[in-house]
């Protein structure tokens, strides 16, 4: 049974992860949702399996809880968790195919994230020289190793997708019409908790959240579901589907919310400089604890810097 279950991130690596960035509760749920987000786009772009690009976002989750999100660029980290995956894949990708889809997503004419779509289609925006792409390759080779030594080479993941189709079939949901559609949102749900920035993926097994995606398409299509309590026979109680199910119907939500906060989030990719560009107009701290806060403090290491 150990292939069905992953290894869950403890108390104390959930605390890390809020302390060591140093990110407040929104900019850490903006950093990792839009990182998610654009780990789901390369992989489209790569033509990748879904369960592929799935466990890429699994291992960077998990990574994060090891390593500050802050310590690195988010859409690097993002690219060598997919870079690691794909090579155990079927389709595993050269460094150069995921260089240049990185490029256009974090270019001006990638909708990605936009609240416009870019009019026309100028090339040149995401044109990768060999100098950029050497770049890109040798950081990418380093996170690939930061990475796998972060979770001590393991790469294991066990996703809810199949454990929820053996689900649906227990409980007849399979077939055509209504119970096809069902089916179809289930595994939206599923791909859905991957954005979540509760992290759902590292906190919980795999049967609970096909229980819970269960649940959530079952509401939506106002389905019959059995009078019991059907979702103990899957080992989950009442209170981990409430919180699983909460946590699933509200990703929209935050996101939305948070893009009428933050209007720069509708700009494309959310990238490290927009980050610390924010965080230094609240006055915090970025990184790894080092004052941004301070326009005269920032021109003295310019200056220093620049000697």
């Amino acid at each position: 049974m150990a292939h069905l279950v992953n290894p869950l991130a403890t108390p104390a690596q959930l605390y890390n992860l809020k302390s060591s960035s140093q990110l407040p509760d929104d900019l850490q749920e903006v950093v990792f949702t839009t990182t998610q987000c654009l780990t789901q786009a390369a992989g489209l772009l790569l033509e990748l399996p879904q369960s592929t690009t799935a466990q890429a976002s699994v291992l960077l989750a998990r990574y994060w809880l090891v390593d500050s999100p802050m310590m690195h660029e988010f859409s690097d980290v993002s690219a060598a968790a997919l870079f690691i995956v794909s090579k155990m894949g079927p389709l595993p990708q050269s460094a150069r195919d995921i260089a240049n889809v990185y490029a256009y997503l974090l270019s001006s004419q990638s909708p990605l994230l936009r609240a416009e779509k870019p009019t026309g289609d100028n090339p040149a925006e995401y044109y990768l020289s060999e100098s950029d792409y050497y770049a890109f390759q040798n950081r990418i080779l380093a996170l690939e190793a930061r990475i796998l030594y972060a979770l001590s080479f393991n790469t294991h993941v066990s996703l809810p997708h199949p454990l929820a189709i053996t689900y649906l079939q227990t409980l007849d949901f399979l077939g055509l019409g209504d119970k096809k559609d069902i089916s179809a949102r289930v595994m939206q749900h599923l791909n859905t908790a991957l954005l979540s920035p509760q992290m759902l993926y590292v906190t919980h097994q795999p049967h609970a959240l096909a229980t819970a995606a269960i649940y959530c398409a079952a509401r939506d299509f106002g389905a019959k579901m059995p009078e019991s309590a059907w979702w103990e026979v899957f080992d989950v109680d009442r209170e981990e589907l409430g919180f699983l199910v909460v946590g699933l119907m509200s990703v929209d939500n935050i996101m939305r919310k948070r893009r009428e906060d933050m209007p720069w989030m509708n700009e494309g990719a959310v990238t490290r400089s927009k980050v610390e560009a924010e965080m230094k107009q609240r006055g915090l701290r970025v990184g790894n604890g080092t004052k941004r806060g301070n326009d005269e403090e920032d021109e003295v290491m310019r200056m220093m810097d620049s000697r």
